[in-house]
């Protein structure tokens, strides 16, 4: 039986722990027991990052309208010290972020720092998708307005949006975590029956995607009151995402439970799918890994016995610094390979 097994949680740095027992006391706040969220309240307790056109750490930002009628945007971020050299093709990542479906934007502060990361690290164009949120937006606004941001990089010119001419639409990587990795799942399974003529989706990072299912897992029932994405949240954010009358089996949730979709003719992307020892949902990712591998898809495990939950935004983790090297060495080999 390993450590992390026995203990009943990780040992984090004070800072860490002050951000994580703030951000749960504020999801615990905003969400009300009758299924919406105190928006005006929300709206004063998160912190933006505008879009920046003059480079910030090696990279610049723009916010590009896909739909202004439901406020479908992504932010733009392109790397200006890059070490291939202006010529050479970069990839480009679309990337959605996390929040249980109703939490968070693309330019709450965290995510611009992430996605600024990402594109200086792994040399890359990200396109981080402001989707639409529950409950106001239930299942599958939030595929659709994925799915939908693909259509719009693969059908409008790059002069009319300020993409950078060499951006390589060829190499495709959708990304997202917790949420956001249930997204990229979905949007992927789309993008592998779709037709496009521009973009070709190659790779997905797949970051402790959000997963679910009626009956309960080993690691939910041990990690029950983690932070962040304890079950009674976990349970809320479900019951907003779903249609009424639905449960937690349902495909979009229980991706490789009873009802799950067949993808055993999808052309469905290499994957590498982030598991957190310290995540209630690490058994659902894992599952999510072997029933991938079942399907015969190219597919690799990273797993971290001592991580959280949204390890990765927090810097000061070990295990952060090593995410971004093993997921930037996966970009590189997926596109060398492509």
């Amino acid at each position: 039986m390993s450590t992390n097994t026995l203990m009943a949680s990780p040992v984090l740095p004070w800072k860490t722990k002050i951000v994580l027992t703030i951000l749960s006391a504020v999801t615990d706040t905003v969400r009300r027991p009758n299924g919406t969220i105190n928006r005006r309240l929300l709206k004063l307790l998160e912190f933006k990052t505008p879009a920046n056109n003059e480079p910030v750490r090696g990279v610049k930002t723009s916010d590009v309208t896909v739909d202004a009628n439901r406020n479908l945007w992504f932010r733009l971020f392109t790397p200006t010290e890059t070490t291939k050299g202006d010529v050479i093709p970069l990839p480009v990542i679309i990337f959605f972020h996390g929040g249980g479906f109703s939490l968070l934007t693309a330019d709450s502060k965290g995510y611009d720092e992430v996605c600024r990361q990402f594109a200086i690290k792994f040399q890359a164009v990200i396109v981080s998708v402001n989707y639409r949120l529950t409950p106001e937006h239930r299942f599958p606004s939030q595929y659709d307005d994925g799915f939908d941001t693909l259509k719009f990089l693969d059908e409008t010119d790059f002069d009319k949006f300020g993409f950078p001419a060499n951006a390589d639409l060829s190499k495709c990587f959708l990304a997202g975590d917790s949420a956001g990795g249930n997204l990229a799942h979905h949007v992927a399974v789309r993008s592998g029956r779709a037709d496009f003529k521009r973009v070709k989706v190659i790779g997905q990072i797949s970051i402790q995607p959000f997963f679910g299912g009626e009956e309960r897992t080993e690691s939910e029932i041990r990690l029950v009151n983690a932070p962040l994405i304890s079950v009674a949240r976990t349970d809320w954010m479900w019951k907003v995402f779903l249609p009424e009358g639905e449960n937690r089996d349902h495909e979009a949730v229980n991706v490789s439970g009873p009802r799950a979709i067949d993808i055993s003719k999808v052309k469905y992307p290499a994957t590498m799918v982030v598991v957190g020892g310290f995540d209630p949902l690490r058994d659902r990712q894992r599952k999510f890994y072997e029933w991938l591998k079942r399907f015969g898809k190219e597919v690799k495990l990273v797993e971290y016995p001592n991580a959280i939950h949204a390890f990765y935004v927090f810097p000061e983790l070990p295990e952060s610094s090593h995410f971004i090297t093993e997921a930037r060495d996966f970009v590189h080999k997926v596109c060398e390979n492509a």
